[in-house]
């Protein structure tokens, strides 16, 4: 049996980027005055990005916990002393949210993404 042609394909695109990589990679682009671009990457930043996108996480997972332990205390799926303990649970991740958000600096409303056409996540 003979092994099938390779498949060609020509494609101006194809070609920009088998010229890009003989190049060596593609050229940055350049500021009005003729410097090439700069990252800026403030260590406080980053540290206060990431911070606000887990505590944004954990904010949503703790939402989503709330709701669903009144939706079992509704059905009456928990006995007093789950309801209880859930309660404590609750309030105390509340708590360490708020204490993190203080420490990162972040308001409450730092904790809120806009998702465009959906709204607020939270």
């Amino acid at each position: 049996m003979k092994p099938p042609e390779p498949v060609q394909v020509e494609s101006q695109a194809i070609g920009d980027f088998a010229k890009v990589m003989q190049s060596g990679g593609p050229v940055p682009a350049r500021s009005p005055g003729g410097q090439p671009p700069q990252i800026n990457l403030d260590p406080d930043k980053v540290k206060n990005g990431l911070g606000q996108l887990v505590l944004t996480v954990v904010k949503l997972l703790h939402e989503l916990l709330e709701r669903q332990g009144i939706r079992r205390i509704e059905a009456g799926s928990l006995t007093d002393d789950q309801i209880e303990r859930m309660g404590l649970t609750l309030m105390k991740q509340a708590q360490e949210i708020d204490r993190l958000r203080q420490e990162f600096g972040l308001e409450e409303e730092d904790l809120n993404l806009d998702l465009g056409p959906l709204g607020q996540l939270l």
